[in-house]
């Protein structure tokens, strides 16, 4: 039994966002918009690289031989399928989008995971949670909006990166679903790992779809992309293992400071006022859900205790 350490937990998470961050950075620089590789063959370097790092991880835990057990193969293949179209798709985004906009419009992916968790899952939902995830979606909108009434060439590009984003954030919430399925019988560490040999998997079908020789510079950022995959999925697992998920989970909003400062500095990016009023609804609506299952949570333990016989 790990003693819980807030701090600590914070602390990872903070530090998984930073990482996931430079990594999302990595991929814009690399992509068809840049360096010229594409959505594919950057999930195939993203997976297969991060394997080894997971691999040292577990094995330096002596947790290899039960860490990689599953009992549930199929479900973890559906799971890769749904996951891998949902990486696809948002490095697609990367390459048509500016870095500060995909993150804002990708945090819808936890908004929709609630819906989905209603309809797939018959997760009860109070009007507190569908109240907020309106506001969320209407943030996302608002990011989207400068993006579907352009009718410039620029613009159907721009308009194409609104509803890949968005379709990558539908995909995203679909494989929650699929691993909160999975977390009732699996380790985390078998999740992590299978998803990542199935992207790797999965990616080779888009070999035929202009995959492209790097240089030596592109090919050392591809598999620093899948390194810090690798790392960041670790950081993130053991920030759940230090606290409760409602503490660190607000934190993931880190990421929106980072792409800003990024996007500024390093693509030239200045986010604008429309994208910045959308991200704060989204935010916030996000923290709030959190804020109010932590409520919740606190509320269930309370009754418990009330109800333990004492004596």
């Amino acid at each position: 039994m790990i003693s819980q350490s807030p701090l600590r937990g914070i602390l990872l998470k903070c530090l998984s966002v930073m990482v996931f961050t430079i990594m999302a950075s990595l991929i814009k620089a690399t992509s068809e918009d840049g360096l010229g590789v594409p959505p594919g063959q950057q999930v195939f370097f993203r997976s297969f690289f991060a394997v080894p790092v997971i691999l040292l991880w577990l094995a330096w835990r002596h947790e290899l031989g039960v860490g990689l057990k599953t009992f549930r193969p199929m479900g973890h293949f559906y799971r890769g399928i749904i996951g891998t179209a949902a990486m696809g798709l948002g490095f697609w985004a990367l390459a048509l989008l500016p870095f500060p906009e995909v993150t804002a419009i990708g945090y819808a992916a936890p908004l929709l995971t609630v819906i989905f968790a209603a309809m797939f899952l018959n997760e009860n939902v109070r009007l507190f949670r569908l109240s907020m995830v309106a506001l969320g979606m209407a943030g996302v909108m608002i990011v989207l909006s400068p993006r579907i009434t352009t009718g410039s060439e620029i613009g159907y590009k721009e308009s194409l990166g609104a509803m890949v984003t968005l379709a990558g954030a539908a995909c995203t919430a679909l494989a929650q679903i699929f691993v909160r399925k999975l977390v009732q019988e699996e380790r985390t560490s078998a999740i992590v790992f299978w998803f990542s040999i199935t992207s790797t998997l999965l990616s080779l079908l888009t070999i035929p779809f202009d995959w492209v020789m790097p240089d030596a510079g592109t090919a050392a950022l591809l598999v620093t992309i899948g390194l810090l995959g690798g790392l960041g999925q670790i950081l993130l697992t053991s920030a759940y293992r230090f606290a409760d998920a409602s503490l660190v989970a607000p934190f993931e909003y880190v990421s929106m400071l980072l792409a800003l400062a990024i996007g500024w500095f390093v693509f030239d990016e200045a986010p604008t006022l429309v994208m910045l009023a959308g991200a704060a609804l989204v935010i916030t609506a996000g923290i709030l859900i959190i804020w109010r299952e932590r409520q919740l949570g606190l509320e269930r333990t309370r009754q418990r205790k009330a109800m333990t016989p004492q004596g």
